[in-house]
C-alpha cells in the first residue's frame, strides 16, 4: 500500500491510497466486450431533445454504452471512463495496459446549439459540469443526475457487477455500492470529450485525466479555477497543425490549468519517454493536403484509432506516447517553467458575441 501526500504548493492537500488491485479469477481468461443501452441499465433514463440528447435519433439507437476488460492481462485496479463515443482501439489499448474501460452515453450534442459567448465567462463550463457531473450548474440546460456521465457510469458499473462477475467490476464501487469510487477512475476524451473530462475532474477527484486535442473553451475562464483533482494528474497531447493549437486554445487551457508547473511543452517526436515527465506533449508529424486538410487530419491524429500510422513492424508510431499518458507515475513530474510568452490568453475580447 502506498500513501502519497501531494500538491501542497497549489493550495490543496490530497491523500491517495493505492491498494493492491483485485485479481481476476476467470476460468476462461479472455477479452470481453459488452454493449448495452442506458435505458436498459436504467429504465428511468430520459431524452432531452432540445439539446440533441436522446435515447433514439432518426430511428437509430442513441443511448448505446460499452464496457471492455481483458482478464488475460494483470489488472491495474483502475477504470477508464471514456467521454466520447465508443472507440474500440482505445478500449483495446487501455485493456492492454491493465485498465477496465467503459464509454457512456451522456449529453454532447448541445455544443452545436449552445456554443455561444454570453456575459457569463463559465457558460460552456457550467453546461459541461451539468452534463458530466449532474449538478445544477447551468441555466441553459436541465439534466438529471441519473442521465449525467457520472450517473450513467455508476449505473453501468452496477449493471456489470451483476452481469460479469469474472470482471471484478465491484472494486470500482465505493462502500455501499451506490457510487463509483472515483479515486480509481481515469477520465479521458478527445476534443469536446477532452474539454469535458477536464471540467469534470476539476469538480470530482479522479485518478488521472487524459486530454487528446484539448481542452478548448477558449473564451472561458473555468480552467483557472480550483481543482478537486491534483493538477499533476492532467495530461495533454496535441498536434501543432490542429487549429486548436494554432489558435492558442490548447496552450491557453494548459497554462490556465497551471501545467507549466510540471515541465515545458515537449515535442514527443524529438524526445524519448518519459518526456521529462511533462504534462504537455505535442507532435509535429507531417500531414498531407492543403492547410485545411492538414488541420483536420492533425486534430484526429493524436487519438488512437484504426487509422493511426504504424511502423514497418505494424506498431503504432505513437505507442510510447499513449502508454506514457495512461500509465506514467502521476507523482513524478518535470520541473516548473515560466508560462510561455506570446500565447493569446484573452480570446474573449477577440470573439464575436453570440447571444443565446
Amino acid at each position: 500500500m502506498r500513501i502519497v501526500h501531494a500538491c501542497l504548493s497549489l493550495g490543496f492537500v490530497a491523500s491517495f491510497v493505492d491498494a493492491a488491485p483485485v485479481k481476476f479469477n476467470d476460468p476462461k481468461p479472455q477479452a470481453y466486450h459488452f454493449t448495452v443501452r442506458a435505458s436498459e441499465v436504467d429504465p428511468s433514463a430520459k431524452s432531452y431533445p432540445d439539446i440533441e440528447f436522446g435515447l433514439e435519433s432518426k430511428g437509430k439507437l442513441a443511448d448505446t454504452q460499452t464496457a471492455d476488460v481483458d482478464t488475460r492481462v494483470a489488472p491495474r485496479g483502475q477504470l477508464v471512463v471514456w467521454l466520447m463515443g465508443h472507440n474500440p482501439v482505445i478500449a483495446e489499448k487501455v485493456n492492454g495496459y491493465g485498465y477496465h474501460h467503459i464509454s457512456v452515453a451522456y449529453a454532447r450534442g448541445w455544443f452545436g446549439k449552445l456554443n455561444t459567448v454570453p456575459a457569463d465567462t463559465q457558460h460552456l463550463g457550467n453546461i459541461r459540469l451539468e452534463a458530466t457531473a449532474g449538478v445544477d450548474a447551468s441555466k441553459s440546460v436541465e439534466i438529471a443526475e441519473a442521465d449525467s456521465a457520472k450517473g450513467r457510469a455508476t449505473r453501468l458499473v452496477q449493471w456489470l457487477v451483476k452481469k460479469h462477475p469474472q470482471g471484478r467490476w465491484e472494486q470500482f464501487l465505493a462502500a455501499g455500492g451506490k457510487e463509483l469510487d472515483w479515486t480509481k477512475v481515469v477520465v479521458g476524451g478527445s476534443s469536446h470529450g477532452a474539454t469535458s473530462s477536464a471540467r469534470f475532474a476539476m469538480h470530482q477527484q479522479v485518478a488521472r485525466v487524459v486530454m487528446f486535442c484539448g481542452p478548448r473553451d477558449n473564451t472561458e475562464d473555468w480552467q483557472a479555477g480550483p481543482s478537486a483533482t491534483p493538477l499533476n494528474r492532467f495530461f495533454g497531447y496535441t498536434h501543432v497543425l490542429d487549429s486548436g493549437w494554432t489558435g492558442d486554445h490548447y496552450q491557453r487551457s494548459w497554462l490556465m490549468l497551471r501545467l507549466n508547473a510540471y515541465g515545458p511543452v515537449v515535442n514527443a517526436d524529438e524526445a524519448k519517454a518519459p518526456f521529462g515527465h511533462s504534462r504537455r506533449l505535442i507532435t509535429s508529424a507531417t500531414m498531407k493536403g492543403d492547410a485545411a486538410k492538414q488541420a483536420s487530419a492533425a486534430h484526429g491524429y493524436v487519438t488512437p484509432s484504426k487509422g493511426s500510422p504504424k511502423d514497418a513492424q505494424g506498431r503504432p508510431l505513437q505507442e510510447v506516447v499513449w502508454k506514457y499518458l495512461f500509465t506514467s507515475d502521476v507523482d513524478v513530474t518535470g520541473k516548473p517553467v515560466p508560462a510561455e510568452e506570446g500565447i493569446r490568453m484573452d480570446q474573449r475580447s477577440e470573439a464575436k458575441p453570440k447571444k443565446k
